[in-house]
């Protein structure tokens, strides 16, 4: 564990902070994001109805630096339940520091708890710096991913 950083579950006083690191996601990816779409999610992660969850890293003094997003996710083929990893942020200013890789062992430690069989993940071919990290805590697959567009 990085020093001076905890995991925790995203907690409602973690939202200004989290807006913040999910818009400097939104903004690494240059996905357009509004304040409608980041309330939707919120309101997804704090609705245990719905399988989105969330965890930060945070300071001691209680500011939220890292984020991850995750869910089950079944595996027909396997007969199992995965995990999947949907976004990872760490601000800028943490980044080299292992907050990624601690908010990574957070969310497979969550897994192995559910009986899930792997966590999953996809990031942009250019994300080196990123990948440098998954490349020394995963294996890279053969996977290639597509995308049908679905209009509405």
């Amino acid at each position: 564990m990085p020093e001076g950083i905890a995991i925790r579950p995203l907690e409602h006083r973690h939202r200004a902070d989290w807006e913040r690191l999910y818009a400097g996601y939104a903004g690494f990816y240059k996905v357009t994001q509004t304040p409608e779409m980041r309330a939707r999610v919120w309101s997804w992660i704090h609705d245990p109805a719905h399988e989105v969850e969330a965890l930060v890293a945070e300071t001691a003094e209680g500011r939220a630096v890292g984020l991850a997003h995750y869910r089950p996710f079944a595996r027909p083929l396997s007969a199992t339940t995965g995990g999947f990893l949907d976004d990872l942020f760490v601000d800028p200013e943490y980044r080299g520091r292992r907050v990624a890789d601690a908010l990574i062992g957070a969310v497979a430690e969550i897994g192995r708890q559910r009986g899930w069989s792997v966590i999953r993940w996809i990031t942009a071919d250019d994300n080196y710096r990123g990948r440098g990290v998954y490349d020394r805590l995963a294996t890279r697959t053969m996977w290639i991913t597509y995308d049908l567009r679905l209009p509405g």
